[in-house]
C-alpha cells in the first residue's frame, strides 16, 4: 500500500510540475499581451495609395468610412447567421471553445502544421485587431490570454458588436454596415435572411465568394450558411427551402468615386497574395502600378452598356489602368479562349502548324454538334484562317485531337482549375462553369508577348508601414507554359487576325498588334463581347455586355474594337511599340505547293523544285514535316497508254506540271528518239509497218541541270495494216502450265 501511495504521489507531482512549467511558460510568453480598447474599434486606420510615379492618388481612410452598427438594431436572422456559422456556442463559452481547440490540436499534430485554428468570435476579434496572421504557438498563446481579458472586460453583445464593426467583408469593406451598403445598397439593420447569409458567407474568402465576382460560388456558400442556421434551429424547414431557392439579389452601390474599381481591386488582391487585411495599420502606404492618365482615360470613355477595361504592362506585370462596372465578375469568355485553350497547346504538342489544314464540316461527337457563327461550313481551312475568322468546328476538332486531358495540363499552368463537368469539348468555345474575369483573360494573353511565361498581373507593387518597414513586395514568380516558338507563331496568327480577321477594325495601326475578339450569345442577342489586343509593351482587354445577361446587339468585332481603338490611340499616340517576336523558336521550311494545295499535305519540297512550286512557311522548331518530295530530282509518272489506229501510234502522257518527256522507238535493236519536249496529251508517231517497242523517260529541267526519271518501256505494238491485234501479247512464261501442254 505504501508503494502504491508513492507511485501515485510521483505521478501527481509530475503532473503538477508539468502544469506549473506550462503555466509559467504561458505567462512568460504572454507577459506583454495587453488588451487595447482603442484597437477593438479599429480607430485611426488611414491608408495612403500611390500611383506608379510615386504620387499620392487617394487616402483610403478606414476611419472616415467607418460606420458602426448596434447589435440591438439588427434583425435576429442577421445575428443568428453569424452565430450559426462562426461560433455556435458564443453565448455559452468564456471566449474559448476547449473542445474545438483540442480537436484542432489533434488535426494539427497529425497534419504537421497549424492549419486548424478553432477560433471563436472573441478570438477572431482579438486576432484581427491585436495580432498578426502568423501561425505560431506564441501568437496563439497571446490570442488566448487577450481573449480571456476581453471576456472579463466586456459583455457578449459588446464583443459581438465590436466584431461586426471591424471584420473584413471584401471589396475594401470593413464592418457590417459598409458591407450591407456595398453588396445590397441598404442599412445593416434592414438585411433580410438571404442577404445576411450571403454576407456571412463572405468571411471564409471574401474575394472568392463575392456575389459580384463569383455569383455561383457565392450562392453555394450562402446556402451552406442557411443550412447551418437550420441545424441550429434558427429557421425552420419552410424558411430554409424558401431561402435556398431565392436569387442572390446583390445590388451594386450607386456611389462610385474616381479610381473606385482600381482601389477595390487593390483590396481584393490582398486576399490573392495572402496578405493580412488587418495588418494595414495607420499610416500604411500602398504603392501601385497605376498610370493616372490611362486610368482617367478609360474611366471617362463613353460606353454603350456595362463594361470593363484593363491595361497591363508586359515588362512589370503591373496593372496600368482598370475600370469595371461589374466589380470584376467572371463571365463566359466565348471564342477568346480558342488561342490559349486550343491552338497554342496543340502547336506546343506538335499536332499542327499555322498552315495545317482542317476540314470545316458538320461534326457530331456523341450528340455535341457545334456550328460556326455564320451557319456555314468552309471546307479545308488553315489554322490561321480558323483563328482569324473564329471558326468553331476546327477549334472543336483540334481539341478533340489534342484531348481535354492535355489541354487541362496547360490550363493548370495558367492557374485555371476545371471542375469535372467542364472537361468536355465545349471548352474549345469557352464553355466554362464560372468563366473568367477580364483581368484573368488579359493575363493569359500576356503569355504570348512574354515568350511563354505566365504570371498574374498585380495592382500592388509594395506595401510599406508607417515606420518604413516593407510589409509586402511584389516578387513575380513566372510559370513557363509555352515555348518561345509557340508564342512566335501565335503572335503572327493573331497579328493576321488584326489585319484581316474579326479584329480588322484595328488594322490601321502601323505597329505589330495581335488581337482576338469574341461574342457570346444566340439568335435573340448577345450577353458578352470581347476584344483582347497586345503589343510588345502592353496587353489590353475590353468587355461589354449586361451584368444581368439581358440580350444586346453588342459584338466584339465592332463595339469592343471601337473602345479598343480609342485606348490604343491614347497609349501610342506619340510613339510605336517595338515589333512582336515572330521568329524565335521557329524554322522556315519550303513546302511542295502542289502537294499542299491539291492534297492538303505538308511535304518538304524537293531541293531542285522550281521556285513557283515552293511555299515557304514557319513551323515550330522540331516540328518540321517528315515527308520529303523527290518528284523533281527523281521524276515519276504512271505508265503511259499506247494505242495504234490507222497506221499511227498514239502515246498518251499523264499530265505532270514542270515535266518534259523523251520518247524513244526501237525496232530490230535500233533505237531512235522520236520526241523530246514539254508535256502534251498525246504524242503521235507514224512509222512504217512493223513491230515496235516504245519507251518514255520523264525529266525535269531546272535550267542548270536535267534530272531524269526511270525509263518506262511500253508493250510492243504492231503497226501492220492487217486485221490482227496491233498490241503484241507477251507470253506468260511464269504462269504457263508446261506439264499439261
Amino acid at each position: 500500500m505504501t508503494k502504491f501511495i508513492k507511485i501515485i504521489s510521483i505521478i501527481f507531482l509530475s503532473i503538477f510540475t508539468v502544469v506549473a512549467v506550462l503555466l509559467s511558460t504561458y505567462f512568460i510568453i504572454t507577459k506583454d499581451a495587453v488588451l487595447d480598447s482603442n484597437k477593438l474599434i479599429g480607430a485611426g486606420q488611414n491608408i495612403i495609395i500611390y500611383d506608379d510615379a510615386g504620387n499620392e492618388i487617394v487616402s483610403a481612410s478606414l476611419e472616415a468610412q467607418k460606420k458602426s452598427v448596434a447589435v440591438e438594431n439588427l434583425q435576429p436572422d442577421t445575428v443568428n447567421a453569424f452565430i450559426a456559422s462562426e461560433d455556435r456556442t458564443f453565448f455559452k463559452h468564456n471566449g474559448l471553445n476547449y473542445k474545438r481547440m483540442l480537436k484542432a490540436v489533434f488535426k494539427n499534430i497529425t497534419a504537421g502544421s497549424f492549419k486548424e485554428g478553432a477560433s471563436t468570435i472573441s478570438q477572431q476579434l482579438i486576432k484581427n485587431t491585436h495580432l498578426s496572421n502568423d501561425k505560431t504557438i506564441k501568437r496563439k498563446l497571446n490570442e488566448i490570454r487577450l481573449t480571456r481579458q476581453l471576456e472579463k472586460r466586456y459583455q457578449k453583445d459588446e464583443i459581438l458588436e465590436m466584431y461586426l464593426n471591424t471584420i473584413y467583408f471584401g471589396h475594401n469593406c470593413y464592418g457590417l454596415q459598409n458591407a450591407a451598403e456595398f453588396y445590397f445598397n441598404k442599412k445593416a439593420e434592414n438585411l433580410n435572411l438571404t442577404e445576411s447569409a450571403t454576407i456571412v458567407g463572405l468571411l471564409t474568402s471574401p474575394n472568392n465568394f463575392s456575389p459580384f465576382k463569383n455569383p455561383e460560388k457565392s450562392l453555394k456558400r450562402r446556402n451552406i450558411v442557411l443550412k447551418n442556421m437550420l441545424d441550429c434551429e434558427y429557421i425552420d424547414n419552410s424558411a430554409y427551402e424558401q431561402a435556398i431557392n431565392a436569387p442572390l439579389n446583390a445590388v451594386k452601390s450607386t456611389t462610385e468615386n474616381s479610381y473606385s474599381a482600381y482601389i477595390n481591386s487593390i483590396f481584393d488582391e490582398l486576399e490573392e497574395i495572402d496578405f493580412d487585411y488587418y495588418a494595414l495599420t495607420d499610416g500604411c502606404i500602398i504603392k501601385t502600378y497605376m498610370d493616372v492618365e490611362a486610368q482617367k482615360y478609360v474611366e471617362n470613355l463613353e460606353y454603350p452598356c456595362d463594361n470593363a477595361v484593363i491595361i497591363t504592362d508586359n515588362a512589370t506585370g503591373g496593372v496600368k489602368a482598370y475600370k469595371s462596372s461589374i466589380n470584376g465578375a467572371k463571365r463566359q469568355p466565348g471564342s477568346t479562349v480558342k488561342p490559349i485553350f486550343v491552338y497554342a497547346p496543340a502547336i506546343e504538342e506538335k499536332l499542327l502548324s499555322p498552315f495545317t489544314k482542317i476540314l470545316d464540316e458538320k461534326i457530331d461527337y456523341n450528340g455535341y454538334s457545334p456550328e460556326n457563327f455564320d451557319k456555314k461550313y468552309h471546307g479545308f481551312v488553315t489554322v490561321t484562317e480558323s483563328i482569324k475568322n473564329s471558326y468553331n468546328v476546327p477549334a472543336v476538332k483540334t481539341l478533340n485531337s489534342l484531348t481535354v486531358g492535355k489541354c487541362e495540363k496547360y490550363l493548370t499552368a495558367m492557374d485555371i482549375k476545371l471542375d469535372d463537368d467542364e472537361k468536355n469539348l465545349s471548352l474549345a468555345l469557352g464553355g466554362m462553369k464560372y468563366g473568367l474575369n477580364l483581368k484573368e483573360l488579359a493575363d493569359k494573353y500576356s503569355i504570348f508577348p512574354n515568350g511563354g511565361q505566365y504570371r498574374p498581373s498585380r495592382f500592388i507593387k509594395e506595401i510599406v508601414s508607417k515606420d518604413n518597414k516593407v510589409l509586402y513586395s511584389n516578387d513575380f514568380i513566372f510559370n513557363n507554359v509555352f515555348s518561345a516558338g509557340t508564342c512566335s507563331l501565335m503572335n503572327e496568327m493573331l497579328i493576321e487576325t488584326t489585319k484581316s480577321g474579326t479584329a480588322k477594325k484595328l488594322k490601321d495601326f502601323n505597329f505589330d498588334l495581335a488581337s482576338k475578339t469574341g461574342t457570346c450569345g444566340n439568335a435573340s442577342g448577345n450577353t458578352d463581347a470581347y476584344a483582347v489586343s497586345y503589343t510588345s509593351k502592353n496587353c489590353i482587354a475590353v468587355w461589354l455586355g449586361d451584368k444581368d445577361n439581358t440580350r444586346t446587339s453588342i459584338t466584339g468585332g465592332t463595339d469592343c474594337c471601337k473602345i479598343m481603338k480609342s485606348v490604343l490611340e491614347k497609349l501610342y499616340g506619340d510613339h510605336s511599340p517595338a515589333p512582336l517576336e515572330k521568329n524565335e523558336g521557329t524554322v522556315t521550311v519550303n513546302l511542295d505547293r502542289e502537294e499542299y494545295s491539291q492534297n492538303n499535305k505538308l511535304v518538304i519540297a524537293d531541293p531542285v523544285c522550281p521556285k513557283l512550286n515552293i511555299l515557304s512557311v514557319k513551323v515550330l522548331k522540331g516540328n518540321e514535316p517528315q515527308q520529303k518530295s523527290d518528284r523533281f530530282s527523281n521524276p515519276t509518272i504512271p505508265t503511259p497508254v499506247i494505242k495504234v489506229a490507222n497506221g499511227a501510234v498514239n502515246i498518251e502522257l499523264c499530265y505532270a506540271k514542270y515535266y518534259a518527256y523523251i520518247i524513244k522507238r526501237t525496232k530490230n535493236g535500233q533505237t531512235e528518239t522520236i520526241y523530246d519536249g514539254k508535256w502534251q496529251q498525246t504524242v503521235t508517231d507514224t512509222p512504217s509497218e512493223g513491230i515496235y517497242t516504245y519507251s518514255v523517260i520523264p525529266y525535269y529541267d531546272s535550267g542548270e541541270e536535267k534530272f531524269y526519271g526511270k525509263e518506262i518501256t511500253l508493250s510492243p505494238v504492231n503497226n501492220s495494216t492487217g486485221t490482227g491485234d496491233p498490241q503484241i501479247k507477251i507470253p506468260d512464261l511464269i504462269n504457263k502450265d508446261w506439264f499439261n501442254q
